[in-house]
């Protein structure tokens, strides 16, 4: 008996293919061709299959069809001959067509509504975003991250050109060719013994913290790190933890969308005030000590004994240690966690070692904590990428990181030194904060911009004349002095100058009246910026 023709018969077989949900029993009597190449166009059209996209082998997608090769092989040379697809040998059949019709618009998010008529026209799309809103939402640095711009100072990126391709590339064929098949399998969620092994060994080199390895814990970066933190903060009841003013915004939205206050407490050259630290009376706070961002304080030496004392007293410390490794014209500071184990959570990763695209980073949480922390990270994600992670080993073993790392020291000196000349000559008035170290400046205008403007309105009109870059008051609470935060370390050097004078014409336009836009908006703006984290929680 042929069982083949039996379950063809009886339906026990299936036809059809996951690719495009192609069902041969949609196509009409006589018609297999011609139903099979509409269905390829109109995924052309629509950009499910893009320019690029190879199609299956017409031998396979026959087969999963349980159709003729022959009426594949038809379908596929019709759009051929439309000029919609081109064979490439052993590469196969690829789009290589713009879509043959526009896609239809996209359904606007689901509660905006429209001005559609009783005709059933769709309404029109709501607008962009802005990317300097009077109030920064959630996806503000998303919003601006998609802006167009000549030469984006955004802070927080290292050199990414610099990102060692080939060393990265020498580890994996290393990790790949040593790995047993047992090391594909799930594994601790608190990472590889090989990554915590070598990040113990680099945090003792390079920031004065010897540990035990078993004590650290890989997490997807230093955002899910204060995820992980705070949600076993929370177990102990904590629901505020004081964060330094100015202080990153992106921080605070983090803590902000796991149920934290963010209590803001004043920063000066010599770091966190401890002293307004114990009049908020939170039981946690949150440091960026070597280097505070965005001033660039270092938290000097009084001030670490006195946030000692307030730690001893019940007080926890969240050590978020950013960028410590990139220093110039100062001597290396160790870091908190070195002085503070059991009261000290510390937070680091290579984002600005390496690039934030890799999301490896690690916590070193109090002893007390860490089983709690681990149980966190296990159902978070049962733990990070093995993979990346033994590739991240073999770097840090291979002395390969201390070699990137003093690589982008010389190019991050001289693209800072290549700044503040140019802010020296364009913005003679501005005041520059955080020059020793790190990977920006912050410059301030006390003084300099007209009643009803804010920075918000600077950064709009830098970013009119090409320039991106983040407005000071975006990572405020409190009042403070209008400025702009300025990445330099992924902009080359040649490009720095040519910023530094859109900026300046920028300032201006602004001060002269020439490119003034909406007073009363940036006023607003300025009040929302100063408000918002209050009313948001």
């Amino acid at each position: 008996m042929d069982r083949s023709k039996d379950g063809e018969h009886d339906g026990s077989i299936t036809r059809g293919s996951d690719f495009l949900q192609l069902d041969p029993a949609d196509a009409p009597p006589g018609g297999l061709a011609d139903w099979l190449a509409g269905r390829l166009r109109d995924a052309v059209a629509d950009g499910r299959l893009p320019v690029g996209a190879r199609l299956p082998a017409t031998r396979v997608l026959a087969a999963e069809l349980r159709v003729s090769r022959g009426a594949v092989t038809e379908a596929y040379q019709r759009l051929a001959d439309e000029g919609h697809l081109a064979g490439r040998g052993r590469a196969g059949t690829i789009v290589v067509a713009a879509p043959l019709t526009p896609a239809p618009p996209a359904r606007p998010p689901h509660g905006i509504t429209g001005t559609a008529g009783t005709t059933g026209e769709a309404s029109a799309p709501p607008p962009a975003p802005a990317p300097f809103p009077p109030r920064p939402g959630a996806d503000v640095f998303d919003v601006l991250r998609d802006q167009p711009a000549r030469i984006d100072l955004s802070p927080g990126l290292p050199d990414l050109a610099a990102f060692p391709r080939a060393a990265w590339q020498r580890a994996e064929r290393t990790v790949l060719r040593d790995l047993p098949a047992t090391g594909l399998g799930y594994g601790d969620p608190r990472g590889t013994p090989a990554l915590r092994l070598a990040v113990a060994a680099w945090l003792a080199r390079y920031r004065g913290i010897r540990t035990d390895p078993a004590g650290i814990v890989i997490v997807a970066g230093t955002a899910q790190a204060l995820g992980l933190i705070t949600r076993v903060l929370a177990r102990d009841g904590i629901d505020r933890i004081a964060v330094e003013d100015p202080g990153s915004l992106g921080v605070r939205q983090h803590l902000a969308h796991w149920g934290m206050g963010t209590p803001p407490v004043p920063v000066d050259t010599a770091g966190i005030r401890v002293d307004r630290l114990r009049a908020t009376g939170a039981p946690a706070v949150l440091l960026t000590p070597a280097h505070q961002f965005p001033t660039g304080a270092v938290l000097g030496g009084d001030r670490r004994r006195d946030l000692t004392r307030w730690a001893a007293e019940g007080g926890l410390v969240i050590e978020d240690d950013y960028d410590a490794e990139h220093r110039y014209d100062r001597p290396p500071v160790p870091a908190l966690r070195s002085l503070l184990t059991d009261r000290a959570y510390y937070a680091g990763s290579v984002s600005k070692l390496l690039a934030p695209a890799l999301r490896i980073g690690w916590i070193l949480p109090p002893p007390r904590h860490l089983d709690a922390l681990v149980a966190e990270k296990r159902f978070a994600d049962l733990g990070n990428a093995a993979l990346p992670q033994l590739v991240l080993a073999e770097l840090m073993n291979s002395g390969e990181m201390e070699r990137t790392l003093r690589l982008l020291r010389r190019r991050h000196r001289r693209r800072r030194d290549t700044m503040i000349e140019a802010i020296a000559a364009q913005l003679p008035a501005a005041a520059v904060h955080g020059a020793a170290a790190g990977l920006h400046l912050t410059v301030t205008f006390p003084g300099r911009l007209p009643d009803g403007l804010h920075d918000t309105d600077l950064a709009a009109a830098a970013l009119e004349l090409g320039v991106k870059t983040h407005p000071l008051s975006w990572h405020a609470q409190r009042p403070h002095p209008p400025g702009l935060v300025l990445g330099y370390a992924a902009a080359p050097t040649s490009a720095i100058p040519d910023a530094i004078a859109a900026l300046a014409r920028a300032l201006h336009h602004l001060t002269t009246g020439t490119g003034r836009r909406g007073g009363h908006q940036a006023a607003t703006a300025r009040d929302a910026n100063n408000s918002a984290p209050h009313r948001s929680r």
